[in-house]
């Protein structure tokens, strides 16, 4: 079973995507935010075109354990994502991800102008293969 995840940022999203078997999670891309409208048209085109049948947005939970509104944005964005493909919609506690994407970054001697450019790439797959082995029967 193809899966995408998604890493919801103000600027840019993350993305990556799984193998075939629902296994392993690989980095997709980092796409940098145009308008709602051109970025939801956006994705759900990858849907389509990879084949996905679900998708795992990240849910920035606080580290409380409690619900702000980046968690509401992630929610709207996924039920407008939800009216454009037939994929199932599914949600992953994200917390701490960004953070440890930017110490594997920094212990691999990436310099900070790349990091920006990759860092919600890696946070995307490290959401999605969360979820993968959450998930994995």
């Amino acid at each position: 079973m193809k899966h995408l995840s998604i890493d919801l940022g103000d600027v840019r999203i993350g993305l990556a995507t799984s193998d075939i078997m629902g296994i392993i999670a690989t980095g997709l891309e980092t796409y940098r935010r145009v308008d709602p409208d051109k970025d939801i048209d956006y994705i759900a085109k990858l849907v389509k075109d990879l084949g996905v049948e679900v998708v795992v947005i990240g849910l920035p939970v606080n580290m409380d354990g409690s619900s702000g509104e980046r968690v509401q944005k992630a929610k709207e964005f996924g039920q407008m994502l939800s009216q454009k493909v037939s994929a199932k919609i599914d949600y992953q506690d994200e917390r701490l991800t960004t953070v440890t994407s930017e110490r594997m970054l920094i212990e691999a001697g990436v310099r900070r102008e790349k990091r920006k450019q990759v860092i919600d790439k890696i946070a995307a797959t490290i959401i999605l293969q969360t979820y993968l082995d959450c998930h994995s029967h």
